[in-house]
């Protein structure tokens, strides 16, 4: 049966190409059904519940053919990466989606977002995803596509995620910039911001603005953290000149991928640098970039092998985690007699893989194949067995000592979601809870891939893959919603003491 995750709304996907909504209350193979039994699992005293109530199915299986979901009023607009579309769906019998029409341009579309009052957007990556991408802005009221669209303004390459500002004052986009297949070229990584008026209206090309990185390049403005992770290959950005290389390395490697707002800021994420940065809307410009340092697995458990044939959680001693958020959201609560902000991120994590490039090798990889070794002082040099931790991917590019070895090495991911202050000190990590408790209520899906039902599948790589989260406030208090992308589901946790977030349900229609 299929993965599911979240995106932004109440309702998760499939990658069954599926939209299915959840009822906050309380199938055959690659279908996107109801299920009889749902997985379902809530705390003691739990005072919310999740229940799917209804599907739509494109019949297109793992595919990307419904991937984000943007709900407005009595709609459903949903993604579909697969058709280069947004498909336009009538939820008002959220039982019984049915399909109204889609929206379509030049390009795939990535993301979609809609204004209260129902002025939306689209991100289209350009047919060739290294050109500049645009942003087609339409009239979410309109019944037909033709009626509803409104006009385009071009970004940056690769636009991938797009939102509103909480006051719909800016729209606001990350370019992500991702390399050519081929690693061939590089584009610059950007966040657009696009100042709207408060009419049901596209704006104008001159409304664009853009937000970049070379002030943070050597001998820039502003100094780049070294935590920030910039690493592989020197590859030019298309139609740069070789010898100029040096002057926009960092702008080529950051990598934008989600955002949340919070007034005129924007908070970014850069998942493969595992870092945030903070944009000044009102000035387009990027005023910070927050590394998100690194989770101790020595600490706290995970199971690191997709091939000893059970399922074990364990700390590993010298083994360290990149948190490397895709989604991000961010909410008020108070502290200290005060209301403060505090951004909530998923853990997804992300390797870099482009034409020869590969940034990711298993442990019992190290010491073959030009591949530096574990140092024989490390306590990792004694977890190389299959049944150990040597199946485990981690990054090639941290940990080495100056004797030429690696003391420690670096996975994929958090495997759990986060809550940190806008400085980026953490306040809370779930550890490993995704894992425990899906041992615990649905053993039978213990880190499955998004395509098999095989158990431990995907313990080697980033385990549950929590994709994106959600925020919501359900009788005076604040939930954060988490998607797993591969096991599927969603996980609900009470986030109204950010210091203290507990456990409150997780279900599941794979």
């Amino acid at each position: 049966m299929p993965s599911t995750f979240l995106r932004r709304a109440a309702a998760f996907t499939a990658t069954t190409a599926a939209v299915c909504a959840l009822a906050l209350s309380s199938a055959t193979a690659a279908s996107a059904a109801i299920v009889p039994q749902p997985v379902s699992n809530s705390a003691s005293g739990a005072a919310l519940s999740v229940t799917p109530v209804g599907s739509y199915d494109t019949g297109v299986y793992n595919a990307s053919a419904a991937e984000i979901v943007q709900p407005y009023r009595d709609r459903l607009f949903v993604v579909n990466a697969k058709a280069a579309t947004v498909t336009v769906l009538d939820n008002s019998d959220p039982k019984k989606p049915v399909k109204l029409f889609d929206l379509s341009s030049n390009g795939v579309a990535n993301s979609v977002a809609v204004r209260d009052d129902g002025l939306g957007v689209i991100a289209f990556e350009a047919t060739t995803k290294t050109d500049p991408g645009h942003l087609l802005f339409f009239d979410a009221n309109k019944t037909d596509a033709a009626s509803a669209k409104l006009g385009e303004v071009t970004v940056g390459a690769l636009p991938d995620m797009v939102t509103f500002s909480k006051d719909g004052s800016y729209a606001v986009v990350a370019n992500e910039g991702e390399p050519a297949a081929d690693f061939s070229v590089d584009p610059e990584g950007s966040v657009s911001v696009i100042a709207l008026s408060s009419a049901l209206s596209a704006p104008a090309q001159s409304a664009v603005k853009t937000a970049g990185f070379r002030a943070f390049e050597p001998g820039g403005t502003k100094t780049l953290d070294s935590k920030v992770r910039v690493f592989g290959p020197d590859v030019a950005a298309p139609g740069q000149d070789a010898a100029t290389l040096s002057t926009n390395r960092v702008s080529r490697n950051l990598e934008p991928e989600y955002i949340t707002t919070d007034g005129t800021v924007a908070y970014v994420t850069l998942q493969e640098n595992n870092a945030v940065a903070t944009v000044d809307l009102t000035k387009a410009e990027v005023t910070g970039i927050l590394p998100l340092g690194y989770k101790d697995w020595s600490k706290v458990g995970l199971d690191p092998s997709d091939k000893d044939g059970k399922i074990d959680i364990r700390a590993i001693e010298g083994l360290k985690g990149l948190y490397m958020p895709d989604g991000i959201a961010s909410y008020s609560a108070t502290a200290n007699g005060k209301a403060t902000t505090y951004l909530v991120t998923a853990n997804e994590g992300d390797g870099r893989k482009w034409g020869s490039f590969d940034d990711e090798a298993r442990i019992n990889a190290f010491g073959k194949k030009g591949l530096a070794p574990i140092c024989t002082s490390s306590p990792l040099a004694g977890q190389t067995a299959d049944d150990a931790a040597g199946r485990l991917k981690v990054v090639t590019d941290l940990g080495k000592t100056a004797d030429g070895c690696y003391s420690e090495l670096y996975a994929y991911g958090g495997r759990s979601f986060s809550i940190w202050d806008t400085k980026g000190a953490l306040v809370f990590d779930s550890g490993d809870q995704f894992e425990q408790k899906l041992k615990d209520v649905a053993p039978q899906l213990f880190n499955v891939s998004n395509d098999n039902n095989t158990v431990d599948d995907r313990s080697d790589d980033k385990g549950p893959e929590p994709e994106n989260v959600t925020i919501g406030v359900v009788d005076g208090r604040t939930y954060a919603f988490i998607g797993l992308e591969r096991a599927g589901g969603v996980m609900v946790y009470d986030v109204t003491d950010p210091t203290k977030p507990a456990y409150v349900t997780y279900v599941n229609n794979r």
